[in-house]
């Protein structure tokens, strides 16, 4: 039975990967008369659905699911391009009275979504110069020049995480500002509920270690290969993506599959903490608890607490 309270305007279900936000996403939009807005940033690419763990048409409960398969992998992500079609399908179902249910662990596009947040541009010439200068010296002497550039941000950035350290670079040659001027904010431009779906990190660690083993067994390697043919290895975002980088390693015969699969175990769990320290330095994120042992309570827990948002 859906639920007779008014929702409010935009819902948010956020979180580290494997903690259960797709199942309650597609819940709350049952629940609610809405629709879900994909912010997984790995999702947006067609074809990659084993290794993001993309809900089956079965599993999205005829639930309309927007912002999926829309990217070819040979093409590089851009939050921007993400914030400007987001908010095109929230504007649209609110217009439909619809409640746009937001679900993904991509911490800056959800904050692209619905934050105000501007996007500094970007310079081929500056991004390929970089880029080349992170494949010849490596994200540390690249992390190094940030730190000495802007301190803020390389205490902020990962030194291994090179990806991120060449965009800052670029955004602070391009504005010449420090790349922690740009930064997001917490101002809002949508009336927002944020749920965050907690799971304890030992059973957050069992639950990565068996979605891995269930990708790999449900043919992610075939996925990557499929993929391989089709741009995949030379697309600057998507090659990048958990298990797909690793799998691409053992086809090029870099490691073994078996060395492959236990690597992105590990990165994925490294990753999920990263989620985690994201989002909780949002305050605005309502935790609610999702282990195994509330599953049961979680959906009720978040309508609930939508409920409460509306009427206070």
């Amino acid at each position: 039975m859906r639920s007779s309270a008014p929702a409010p305007r935009v819902i948010t279900v956020v979180g580290p990967t494997a903690a259960g936000k797709s199942d309650l996403g597609v819940f709350l939009a049952q629940q609610l008369d809405g629709e879900v807005v994909n912010a997984d940033s790995m999702q947006l690419y067609r074809g990659m659905d084993i290794g993001t763990a993309k809900l089956t048409l079965s599993e999205r409960g005829n639930v309309p699911h927007h912002l999926l398969d829309i990217w070819d992998v040979t093409e590089t992500a851009s939050v921007a391009e993400y914030q400007r079609l987001a908010r095109a399908e929230i504007d649209r179902l609110l217009a439909a009275g619809r409640t746009p249910v937001l679900v993904g662990g991509s911490g800056l596009y959800v904050k692209g979504a619905i934050d105000a947040l501007e996007f500094p541009g970007t310079d081929p010439g500056v991004r390929a110069r970089l880029e080349d200068e992170l494949v010849e010296r490596g994200s540390g002497a690249l992390h190094a020049r940030l730190t000495a550039a802007d301190p803020e941000a390389g205490r902020a950035i990962l030194p291994s995480n090179g990806r991120r350290i060449v965009r800052a670079l670029e955004v602070i040659e391009i504005t010449g500002k420090p790349f922690t001027a740009n930064l997001p904010g917490n101002d809002a431009v949508y009336d927002t509920v944020q749920i965050g779906v907690d799971v304890a990190r030992p059973e957050l660690d069992e639950r990565i270690a068996l979605r891995v083993d269930r990708m790999w067994t449900a043919g992610l390697v075939d996925e990557v290969r499929a993929l391989e043919a089709h741009g995949l290895r030379e697309g600057r975002t998507a090659s990048r993506a958990l298990g797909y980088q690793q799998v691409l390693a053992a086809l090029a015969q870099e490691c073994t599959e078996d060395e492959a699969r236990a690597e992105t175990v590990r990165a994925t769990k490294r990753f999920a903490r990263r989620q985690d320290s994201w989002f909780r330095r949002d305050p605005r994120v309502h935790w609610l608890n999702g282990a195994a042992e509330h599953r049961g309570e979680l959906p009720h827990q978040a309508l609930a607490l939508v409920a409460r948002a509306v009427t206070a």
